[in-house]
This record gives C-alpha cells, sequence and structure tokens, in this order.
C-alpha cells in the first residue's frame, strides 16, 4: 500500500505555543500523532524556530541591521531545534534528519531533483526529514514569511498528497464574524480570489506569516492539484482531530 504524503508545516508560533520558549510539549504532540498514523502516512516537516530557541539563551550585541542579527540567531539556533526534534522522535521511535534548502535550490533543474532523490531515500528508510530554510545565507524566509512558501514549494516539489499548514486560528475566518468579534471558520473553499477577500492582515507574534502569506502557499499547492488544511497547531492531536473532522479548520481544494 503506497503511503499518504503529508507535507506538515509548523510555524514559530505553534512551536512555541505563543510564548517565547520553544515548547518541548508541542514536539512531543507532533511526534505521538506521526508514530499514530506511520503505517499509512510518510510525513515531510518543514519547521520554523531556530531564531526562536536561539533567543530563549543568547542575546547578541551587534551595531549590524537586524536581518543579519537574526541569521546569526538562525545559525545559532538551528543546531538546537534540531537537536529537540531529534530527542523527542527518538522517544516515539521516530528517526529525524535535517535539510536545509534555499530559495535559489528550487529555481535549478539539477538542485530540484537532488532535493527530491534525497528526501525520497530519506523517507523511503523512514527518516522524517525536517526542513528549515537555510537562514545564514538567505534573508528569504526571514523577509517572505514564516516559512509558508517554502512548505507550498516542498510540498509541490515532492508531490505531497497532503500539505498541512499548522497555525494559530482554526483555519481562516470569515471577515465577518471577525469583525463581529466571534470567529467562524471557513471550511471548504476551491476559489482563492474569494478567500483573499475575507483575510484580514494580521501577522503572528513571533512568526512572519498571517494568513496572506498562508493564501499564497495555497495558491502554489494548488496550482499541483495538492489540498491545503490550515489547522490549529496550538490543539493538541491537530492533525489526527483535522482528519477525523472533530475540529474546525480550512480545507482549500
Amino acid at each position: 500500500m503506497k503511503k499518504k504524503r503529508i507535507l506538515l508545516k509548523v510555524g514559530s508560533n505553534t512551536l512555541t505555543k505563543e510564548t517565547n520558549n520553544i515548547s518541548r510539549g508541542k514536539i512531543e504532540d507532533i511526534a505521538n500523532q506521526i508514530a499514530q498514523l506511520q503505517d499509512t502516512c510518510e510525513f515531510v516537516i518543514v519547521s520554523s524556530g531556530a531564531i526562536a530557541v536561539a533567543k530563549q539563551f543568547v542575546k547578541l550585541e551587534s551595531k549590524q541591521k537586524d536581518v543579519f542579527v537574526k541569521q546569526a540567531l538562525a545559525s545559532i539556533g538551528q543546531p538546537h531545534l534540531i537537536r529537540i526534534y531529534q530527542e523527542i522522535f527518538r522517544e516515539y521511535g521516530l528517526l529525524t534528519s535535517q535539510c536545509l534548502l534555499s530559495y535559489s535550490d528550487f529555481e535549478k533543474q539539477e538542485s530540484k531533483s537532488n532535493i527530491v532523490n534525497t528526501i525520497n531515500v530519506l523517507v523511503n528508510n523512514n527518516y522524517i526529514p525536517i526542513i528549515n530554510e537555510n537562514d545564514t545565507v538567505a534573508t528569504d524566509e526571514i523577509k517572505f514569511g514564516d516559512n509558508d512558501k517554502l512548505g507550498a514549494l516542498t510540498a509541490s516539489l515532492l508531490n505531497a498528497d497532503l500539505f498541512i499548514i499548522a497555525t494559530n486560528t482554526n483555519g481562516i475566518y470569515t471577515k465577518e464574524s471577525i469583525e463581529n468579534g466571534v470567529p467562524k471558520t471557513i471550511k471548504v473553499v476551491s476559489d482563492l480570489s474569494e478567500l483573499k477577500k475575507q483575510v484580514v492582515n494580521s501577522k503572528s507574534s513571533h512568526g512572519s506569516g498571517g494568513m496572506q502569506s498562508k493564501i499564497e502557499a495555497a495558491s502554489v499547492t494548488k496550482k499541483q492539484n495538492i489540498e491545503t488544511w490550515i489547522v490549529n497547531g496550538l490543539e493538541d492531536d491537530f492533525i489526527t482531530n483535522a482528519m477525523d473532522n472533530k475540529v474546525p479548520f480550512t480545507k482549500i481544494k
């Protein structure tokens, strides 16, 4: 039986549970769900959080531009982030690997096929690739939005069956419901131009994304006929609950 390939994108806000520290409990929650689903699904994770990890124990002194400080923080935080994933996933019998990608990798045919081949070898050997942007050389992620676009490009390249974006809301809410103060989730949508009209501009506290970048990401995967789910990653069991339709989330077909 062919396993369903899921690209899970986890933003800093989900990983920190909207605090200033990476939540080990959240990473345990993700590992636990993947372990439950491993007979039927294979996972590739695009994970932010390197900068958030570094900020936990480093205060960098610099007269440089903010973006260089962030890149330096990413460089300090990335190995720690991967170590936390490795330790916790191992407790659930899961193997992990690190892949650092840059946007320029998606522009060259050779590097695109190298990414696909490497990740396929990893996945076929039961390793879960944990992908982040190569922040020390690329400033795009810091500029472009919390890895949403990287997740979408990767999902498309790897022919994922499903792209899940974990965020801090129950999917995308109707504009009217936000204005009324009672957020109501848009459950299924296929017209992205309609969806764009519903989006109220707001960025998350750690993330550089916001709903705009999530819709742009979904438009990338939609071109490849990949369904995108926007789910509330702050909740426990957010993947399995979405699969069982136990929680409100947005499905972009």
